[in-house]
């Protein structure tokens, strides 16, 4: 399996973040940059240009429904995989606004996400990324 996938995490729990980070690299994908700040990770993207963002929706500062239309608005063309501890109901919104924006939604777990479901979901990140299908986008 390939794992080259260029992975951004997106979590203001460090605990959450250093889980999602070992379970992650656990599953074999290494190229992974882990934020902390949605500012920072927002800086981070034309940088880095990941193929996959795992991004939690409840942040302060900047949410992840406001750093997802940011990241719409400078053209991200990879796939998002959002996480939430509230409800489905917010996640399923959630969802429902970043693909307005052109963005693609891989899954919405809620938190915590165990490594199966991360795993399924990381699969059809990396064929979605080898066969080009998440570089549609808006082209705005």
């Amino acid at each position: 399996m390939d794992t080259s996938l260029k992975i951004l995490l997106l979590d203001d729990d460090a605990f959450m973040l250093e889980l999602l980070t070992d379970i992650v690299n656990g599953l074999g994908y290494d190229n992974v940059r882990a934020e902390s700040d949605a500012r920072q990770a927002l800086t981070a993207l034309p940088a880095f240009q990941p193929e996959l963002l795992i991004c939690d929706l409840s942040m302060p500062e900047m949410d992840g429904i406001e750093f997802l239309r940011a990241a719409a608005e400078i053209h991200f063309r990879g796939t998002v995989i959002l996480l939430s501890g509230m409800d489905s109901g917010i996640l399923r919104a959630a969802e429902t606004l970043a693909m307005a924006q052109g963005l693609t939604i891989l899954g919405a777990c809620t938190k915590p996400v165990t490594r199966a479901e991360l795993a399924d979901l990381l699969a059809l990140a990396t064929r979605q990324a080898r066969t080009g299908q998440a570089a549609h986008g808006t082209g705005k």
